[in-house]
């Protein structure tokens, strides 16, 4: 028989004949209106996961991760205040459930079952996936199984206090709310959260304001690997910054006290707190799980007998709030109810067209205060003596860092993070001087933790603020892409856009730095960026271009809720000279403030018709030299600079190569995986121009003088333009 329906027999026959397990005498910490209200939320998260159950064996339901033995997560929430943002654990449902309870005009269990069938009516994720999650209930929804949301938890929690100091125009949270993420003793091992928990104390021990509750609840096993008996305890009971709490999740009352009591601690003292529930897993990991594979029959059954509705039966009944006759009937009402739901709600609609499933993936558009920019008196008082320097031609860095300067003046809710943005001004020098125009909050120097940088950036900007983290390397960005892939650029997908976080991470990357890095500071791939759905990239070649083109990203972040991705080229940063020593050949003057390239405009020079090169980055800057060779050979070439890399400004490139003979596509990034993919793919199929692609090797770049012997050169790129052309050299 199905460990569910053994469950469910179970608890019918043992509160039938008032044979309920033996434990503590119940607190007086509720009334017995609230416990009775709890133990409601805690049958209709069991009756969801029975039914989900049948749903999915009837074709017409299609998750079975249940929440049972985890239902004490209903006295977490009648703790909680429905305005303290909520993370979830997949196992959640009772958290949620008596969240509901605590707004009115909800309609939780309608609701969730709409998502357990994936009905596009899911007022959450619009038919995309069962999430916990509620706009209403300020839940922001997510699909995390490996704590991979700890780290925007932290973010939001940090921006409470950050609000504060300096309101944001969108602000959603109150001044004195908090934060609370919830996860497994499985998760509790993954880097996220050990980053995530780590980040935390850190920021603790600083006195910097973090009112985050981290729950943990413990069931001893993930999926299939048990948890070592007192693993959670020990490892986190004595985190520096970080006072420890724990309760017995089978036990309401407790649960109930002890959540109160971190509460209460978190939102006084603005210090984050870890709250270990003990907690028992029921029926196996999901529905197609049979725990007994991997655990004794007397383990799964030990575990069975400590049914938290049976804990609460008992509790009920020692403190007469509830006779276990009438628990019991409330039990098989609110099946008999769930059961008459679902059979309505699966014949709601579901998502049909490609087009309607990808609808969500941008978000909407909000309205935002209309601005005139900074004022000459901000501009003078913040620029200082480099104000005289802004009509002289510059290198990139300083172009970047004066956009900056100017954006932040104009958008008090711009805010930036990252290692050594602030003190130091970056690695390259190209946040100089921001941290003391606007100071801690707003140029926030983090910890070593690229996971955590964009945890902060994620929850900021849940909050209302326009996040600007920077990842000083690209390759660093491989140790946190889940937050981008997994976290970022999901929400607004799987909230049907009700949810959304911000941001403009800037990255330093690209090859051609001499001298330093090989391949953790000269990394040539984009790959992992251009295939997630939604996320936008840009790159600039010159500084006024990365002027005018990271204005366009903040806005898009500020009015479209983007998720930008604006990446740096590091050798262009101090680059002056370009075909000569000292002939400042590459350097800009500083575009005027409010002039920008939007998104998908691409940049077009030259009007030759005999060959288009397009690139961008440092393609653009050698193919630059090129030219200068090949139109000396006497042939005409236009150099077209794609500046945003996704979306692919496809009509821009198809316009702007209008009339040329033919196309050589020059991309610095590797061959497999590479921008010059897709521009073949992009040509061949809307065109008859004869096109060729120069790109870098499929390899690792190097230290010292091989540094670019991989990458493309000004004499590569002369060379397979002229084998393109014809050329008998």
């Amino acid at each position: 028989m199905d460990r569910a329906q053994i469950v469910d027999g179970n608890f019918r026959h043992r509160v039938g004949v008032n044979d309920l397990p033996e434990g503590h005498a119940p607190s007086a910490s509720l009334t017995a209106s609230e416990a009775v209200a709890i133990y409601r939320a805690q049958c209709v998260s069991r009756a969801l996961d029975l039914t989900s159950r049948q749903m999915q064996k009837n074709g017409q339901g299609f998750y079975t991760i249940g929440s049972s033995g985890h239902e004490g997560m209903a006295a977490v929430a009648h703790a909680l205040r429905p305005s303290d943002m909520a993370f979830l654990h997949y196992r959640d449902a009772a958290f949620q459930i008596a969240r509901a309870g605590q707004v009115p005009g909800q309609t939780i269990a309608w609701d969730m079952l709409l998502s357990f069938a994936c009905s596009s009516d899911d007022p959450t994720s619009g038919g995309r996936h069962k999430v916990l999650g509620s706009k209403d209930l300020m839940i922001p929804p997510q699909t995390s199984t490996i704590a991979s949301h700890l780290p925007k938890a932290l973010g939001t929690a940090y921006s409470i206090g950050a609000a504060r100091r300096h309101p944001p125009e969108h602000q959603k949270l109150p001044d004195d709310s908090i934060v609370m993420c919830s996860f497994g003793d499985a998760s509790a091992n993954h880097s996220t959260a050990q980053g995530a928990i780590n980040t935390a104390g850190w920021t603790s021990v600083q006195s910097v304001p973090l009112p985050l509750l981290f729950v943990c609840e413990d069931n001893g096993i993930g999926i299939s690997t048990k948890t070592p008996m007192g693993w959670i305890e020990s490892s986190m009971a004595h985190r520096p910054g970080i006072k420890y709490f724990k309760a017995n999740g089978l036990d309401l009352f407790e649960t109930h006290s002890v959540v109160a009591e971190a509460a209460e601690y978190v939102r006084c003292h603005r210090k984050p707190a870890f709250l270990h529930l003990r907690t028992v897993r029921l029926y196996g990991h999901a529905g197609a799980d049979v725990p007994t594979t991997y655990l004794s029959k007397a383990e799964v059954e030990a575990d069975e007998a400590n049914d938290p509705l049976l804990h609460s039966v008992r509790l009920l009944r020692d403190t007469n709030s509830l006779s276990p006759q009438l628990a019991l009937n409330i039990y098989q009402e609110t099946l008999a109810r769930v059961e008459r739901i679902a059979a309505e709600v699966v014949e709601r609609p579901h998502l049909k067209t490609a087009s309607e499933v990808a609808r969500s993936l941008v978000p909407p558009v909000r309205s935002c205060k209309t601005t005139n920019g900074p004022s000459d008196d901000m501009r003078a008082a913040a620029f200082g003596s480099d104000l005289k320097a802004l009509a002289d031609p510059q290198p990139m860095s300083r172009l970047i860092n004066w956009a900056l300067t100017d954006l932040m003046l104009e958008h008090p809710d711009v805010v930036m993070m990252g290692e050594d943005v602030g003190r130091k001004g970056g690695v390259y020098g190209v946040t100089q001087k921001l941290h003391n125009r606007f100071g801690p909050d707003r140029v926030i120097d983090t910890l070593l933790d690229e996971q955590s940088i964009l945890g902060l950036a994620i929850g900021m900007g849940h909050n209302g603020f326009v996040p600007i983290p920077e990842i000083q390397f690209l390759a660093y960005l491989h140790n946190a892409e889940d937050q981008i892939r997994g976290e970022a650029a999901t929400l607004p997908f799987f909230s049907d856009g009700q949810f959304t976080n911000p941001m403009v991470l800037r990255i330093a990357g690209l090859g051609y730095q001499k001298g330093f890095g090989g391949h953790f500071h000269n990394d040539n791939s984009l790959a992992v960026l251009r295939d997630i759905p939604g996320v936008i990239i840009a790159c600039p070649s010159d500084g006024a271009e990365a002027a005018m083109m990271l204005r366009e990203c903040v806005r898009l972040a500020r009015q479209e809720q983007r998720v930008v991705v604006f990446v740096e080229p590091i050798a262009l940063y101090p680059m002056r000279d370009l075909h000569s020593a000292k002939d400042g050949g590459w350097m800009q003057t500083y575009p005027p403030v409010g002039q920008s390239i939007v998104l998908g405009e691409v940049g077009i020079h030259g009007d030759g018709h005999d060959l288009a090169i397009v690139t961008y980055g440092n393609g653009r800057y050698l193919s630059t030299q090129a030219r200068v060779e090949l139109e000396a050979k006497g042939y005409n070439v236009r150099i077209i600079d794609m500046r945003w890399l996704a979306p692919l400004p496809a009509e821009a490139l198809l316009a702007a190569t209008k009339g040329c003979k033919r196309v050589l596509i020059v991309d610095e990034c590797r061959s497999t995986g590479s921008q010059s993919e897709a521009l073949m793919t992009l040509f061949s199929e809307h065109t008859e121009i004869e096109t060729a692609r120069h790109v870098a090797g499929d390899c690792f770049i190097a230290t010292g003088p091989a540094y670019a012997a991989s990458l493309p050169s000004k004499e590569s790129i002369t060379n397979a333009a002229l084998d393109l052309l014809g050329d008998v050299r």
